[in-house]
């Protein structure tokens, strides 16, 4: 995926997943440092488009709630035993749809006590 297209998948989704998520007005955008998340053009759509968005230190995996969410995703289509691209596909499609908001609203609750572990683990592995 190129930083093209990270920002149509911004433009369709973000408003709506914020709505959807209840998040109402103050809330924090979260990505990772990978280059098309830090490009000029992805700056320059999320400036203009008044995105506040967290400051990201590189190599955080434990301090990313969506790898929790992609674990939970890889469960549960793995549960599935897709046989073929095709239905590996809309297996995970099924399976995303049916993560609940409160899944994700739980672990940004607990952000804290990762953002915790992390620094008493001098920034190596935790159990998140």
């Amino acid at each position: 995926m190129g930083e093209d297209n990270y920002v149509d998948i911004l433009k369709q989704h973000l408003k709506t997943s914020v709505r959807k998520l209840k998040l109402g007005c103050q809330w924090v955008f979260q990505m990772d440092n990978d280059p098309k998340h830090t490009s000029k053009v992805v700056a320059k759509w999320l400036k203009d488009n008044k995105v506040k968005v967290l400051e990201w230190p590189s190599q955080s995996p434990d301090l990313n709630p969506i790898e929790n969410v992609f674990v939970e995703l890889k469960k549960r289509v793995r549960a599935r035993r897709p046989t073929n691209l095709t239905q590996l596909h809309r297996l995970c499609q099924e399976e995303w749809s049916q993560i609940h908001p409160t899944y994700c609203g739980k672990l940004v609750e607990d952000y804290l006590k990762r953002l915790t572990q992390v620094k008493q683990f001098n920034g190596n592995a935790t159990k998140y």
